[in-house]
């Protein structure tokens, strides 16, 4: 294998482009998001001092990333709890390692901000993740997730 740049970090406001092009990757079937509102939710997005995405960056194109929210709570003496989503390793990069370095990061960035528990839903099926979740330390059974959408 090649000797490439490797980066984990969080992304920046140049990364928009490059991230929704991992998310059609993510998510095929979302609606395209582009142009001034995507510009728009991108900078929303940023801003937010509680909310994280976290990026492989191999050699100037984004091949991994995760994304992280912290959510403040009055419970737990008033910590935090992490939320992780939309993990996603593009498919010309997998088998390296990247999800779980970024998934590692993320936990480092949530213990840093205090975050007692982080929490992270994936597909039922999908158990090749689910065992790299585990080996990461993540663990099921210990409170059961739910979803609902809007009809």
């Amino acid at each position: 294998m090649e000797n490439l740049e490797e980066t984990i970090r969080c992304c920046q406001l140049d990364d928009l482009d490059n991230l929704l092009q991992l998310y059609r990757e993510l998510r095929p079937n979302d609606p395209e998001l582009s142009g001034q509102l995507a510009h728009d939710c991108w900078q929303a997005l940023l801003s937010q001092t509680h909310t994280r995405i976290i990026v492989a960056n191999i050699d100037g194109q984004l091949a991994s990333s995760c994304q992280l929210g912290v959510i403040p709570t009055l419970t737990n003496g008033g910590k935090p709890f992490g939320v992780i989503e939309h993990v996603i390793t593009a498919e010309a990069f997998r088998r390296r390692g990247l999800s779980r370095k970024v998934l590692e990061h993320a936990l480092s960035l949530a213990w840093e901000m205090g975050c007692y528990k982080v929490m992270l839903l994936s597909g039922e099926s999908r158990h090749a993740a689910h065992q790299l979740y585990e080996n990461i330390g993540f663990q099921s059974g210990i409170e059961r997730g739910f979803v609902i959408k809007p009809s």
